[in-house]
């Protein structure tokens, strides 16, 4: 591992942190749009790199002198990539910011603000927006084994849709208190990191900001959505290329949470929901992808490699 380390070492507003993996020019566009629309934080900004084969290293050094740099010989996983620039950042507020973001004007300084001005909020975000400006999911409750089986059924989009807190009315209400934010861009303030600690490496990516949120709301701090603080998020940059392994894991990091925060018992329901599900759609998948010459249907994750996955959780 190795860090650039051109910054000053004096307490600021905001330590912002992107980790990266092979997501070149979105990169560039959040560290652009970061740049363009900050206007009263002082701020850092520290890139963490995953090992990345794309060009990202040698775009950050000439084109971002002044960015922190943290520069990993393998893919470490999210959150530990997370936590390697959390324990070196100097911001009274710590951002996770994906690096398929964009941030809006005025956007984190609105972030910096609200904190400033509400002592018991652990963590804040906004609302994230897709590339043509429609709404994100940003936020939502703990999970929950019903919310599980309405999500792994594909019966969630029907039933849970029209009423989730990220759609509709709910956004233009001003400021609220929710469960969670999305890790997409999270704000989270430094005296709640240090009462909680840091992110749990164990989730190597998915449901470690659902832990963390969690986690700062058993020890007393609110969690708030701030629906006029607006991020684009393109969704997926670093994910989508190895979807079925990413899908694995994100299976994997869910039961862990529940093993974790809500007990073995329905930690193991929630692997036999998984597991049940995952077989149906791999039957149903596989003809329908063969009728239609691969044109219809995604793949879907192999049982095999699912079982690799949940090895142990």
């Amino acid at each position: 591992m190795s860090e650039q380390t051109a910054y000053a070492k004096e307490p600021i507003d905001l330590s912002i942190i992107i980790v990266n993996w092979n997501t070149r020019d979105l990169l560039a566009k959040c560290l652009d749009s970061i740049f363009q629309t900050v206007w009263t934080s002082a701020y850092e900004i520290i890139v963490v790199d995953n090992n990345s084969t794309d060009g990202s290293v040698n775009m950050v050094h000439t084109q971002y002198p002044t960015v922190r740099f943290i520069e990993n010989q393998q893919n470490v996983g999210f959150t530990q990539a997370n936590n390697q620039a959390l324990a070196v950042s100097y911001g009274r507020y710590v951002l996770l910011l994906n690096s398929d973001t964009e941030v809006q004007p005025g956007a984190l300084d609105a972030l910096v603000c609200f904190m400033d001005a509400h002592s018991t909020a652990g963590a804040a975000g906004g609302h994230l927006l897709n590339p043509d400006g429609s709404f994100q999911a940003s936020h939502t409750d703990f999970p929950t084994l019903w919310r599980e089986f309405l999500i792994l059924s594909s019966l969630g989009r029907a039933l849970l849709r029209p009423s989730y807190p990220s759609y509709g009315p709910e956004v233009e209400k001003g400021p609220q208190r929710v469960d969670y934010i999305e890790g997409a861009c999270l704000l989270v303030r430094r005296e709640a990191v240090e009462q909680v600690g840091g992110l749990d490496e164990g989730f190597f990516m998915y449901a470690e900001e659902v832990d963390w949120c969690y986690r700062m709301k058993q020890a007393g701090w609110e969690v708030w959505y701030l629906p006029e603080v607006r991020v684009i998020h393109h969704g997926g940059g670093s994910s989508r290329q190895r979807e079925n392994r990413m899908e694995a894991e994100l299976y994997r990091s869910r039961i862990r949470f529940f093993r974790k925060h809500y007990g073995g018992g329905q930690a193991i329901y929630l692997k036999a929901l998984v597991y049940a599900f995952t077989f149906v759609k791999s039957v149903w998948h596989r003809p329908l992808r063969w009728l239609t010459g691969s044109r219809c249907g995604r793949t879907v994750v192999g049982l095999r490699e699912l079982n690799t996955m949940l090895r142990g959780v």
